[in-house]
């Protein structure tokens, strides 16, 4: 490309559409970019694969022939297949009130959290535990879904039977008191629990079902068994992601990307193309600079008319044009020389035989008025009698 080519207008036009291009998706990337970071930040979702996550599971309700799908919003949220939500202390209760609305004949299982865990900074997507959450961090999460508390064991609890397979207890197990469990362990404490009669469920313990709990080949099989029980039907089992969503609020950026306000951002951006091409192309012939103060009588009384606009006088010229519409009226009527002022208006008046205002009422209307609106329909008066008398004439 020699050194003409690089001002050419098609290229120049190109390298234009191409930085649009680079902005507007560096604009998508940084406003979805936290949705985007779901699977790598090594929290409880089902797309992360550190140990508190649930890609495990997801895989392995894969291996069955039947892979997970995604709930990303309400359409999601209304198909009938079981509903995986791993609950989360911060997500906002409003969202899991309306999550629970929309799956109210719906079988849903809620998972309770359980570990305080850290990035590792050697290793992108892993976590280092920290420990066991507090109760009333964990109470948190769970009175947003029922009204019970949390409890856990300090020491080793005992296997646990979840559809008849033997489960060795998870380290630091969480449990809740239900009179009528779902699943239990030795202790009568609930392991599964439903929530009144409905078909949602709470699991207590999140390390039945997460990554490091399905390390032990037991604990995988008794995972399929407990959906497989759960599910009701041979439907797909869904993994919620519409709550940690909810957990990254709404933005400016968001709303104009995203419906209803979508058209509106779609309608600025064509507005604004139109208004590129128009000032690329020239339509019709370049519009010559106008006199600042333009030439002719006509000119010359709409210069003076701003003049006294301007000053605030216009409202005053009303007597002086009803004595200079006087003596023009005289001459055109043909009026005795001498005749002046009241004179002339008597003389006036006797020349018109038509019902009407007279000239004299007229006159002193014009003369009385000082607003500019009634000053322009008082002399359009005036004018307007002397133009009839002249044609009567």
């Amino acid at each position: 490309m020699n050194g003409s080519d690089a001002f050419n207008p098609r290229t120049i036009l190109w390298a234009a559409f191409a930085s649009m291009m680079a902005a507007a998706a560096f604009f998508l990337l940084s406003t979805y970019a936290p949705d985007f970071r779901l699977a790598g930040e090594g929290e409880a979702t089902p797309l992360s694969k550190s140990g508190v996550g649930f890609a495990g599971l997801a895989k392995l309700l894969s291996l069955t022939g039947k892979p997970p799908a995604m709930a990303r919003d309400d359409d999601d949220l209304l198909r009938p297949a079981l509903l995986i939500v791993p609950l989360r202390p911060e997500t906002p209760e409003k969202a899991v009130d309306a999550l629970i609305a929309k799956r109210e004949y719906k079988a849903t299982l809620f998972i309770l959290p359980k570990w305080e865990v850290a990035p590792r900074p050697d290793h992108r997507g892993w976590d280092q535990r920290i420990g066991h959450l507090e109760p009333v961090t964990v109470n948190v999460a769970l009175r947003k879904v029922a009204a019970a508390n949390i409890g856990w064991e300090s020491r080793k609890a005992a296997p646990v039977a979840i559809e008849g397979l033997a489960v060795t207890a998870p380290e630091e197990m969480q449990w809740l008191t239900d009179p009528a469990p779902f699943i239990a362990d030795a202790a009568g404490h609930a392991i599964v629990s439903r929530i009144d009669t409905t078909p949602h469920w709470i699991l207590t313990d999140p390390d039945f079902l997460n990554n490091q709990g399905l390390a032990d080949p037991t604990r995988a099989a008794a995972a399929l068994r407990l959906i497989h029980r759960l599910q009701g039907n041979d439907d797909a089992v869904m993994f919620d992601l519409s709550l940690l969503r909810s957990g990254n609020s709404m933005n400016l950026q968001k709303l104009l990307v995203e419906p209803p306000f979508l058209a509106l951002t779609l309608a600025l951006i064509a507005a604004a193309a139109l208004a590129v091409a128009h000032g690329l192309v020239r339509f019709g012939p370049a519009r010559a600079e106008a006199r600042a103060i333009a030439f002719g009588k006509y000119a010359l009384a709409d210069t003076t008319a701003r003049l006294f606009r301007r000053a605030g006088r216009l409202g005053s010229l009303g007597g002086r044009y009803a004595a200079l519409m006087r003596s023009r009226a005289g001459k055109l009527l043909g009026a005795p020389p001498g005749l002046a002022g009241d004179t002339l208006d008597a003389w006036l008046d006797a020349r018109d035989n038509t019902a009407g205002a007279r000239f004299s009422e007229l006159a002193a209307a014009t003369g009385a008025t000082t607003d500019e609106a009634g000053v322009h329909a008082r002399t359009r008066a005036l004018n307007d009698w002397i133009q009839r008398r002249k044609r009567d004439s």
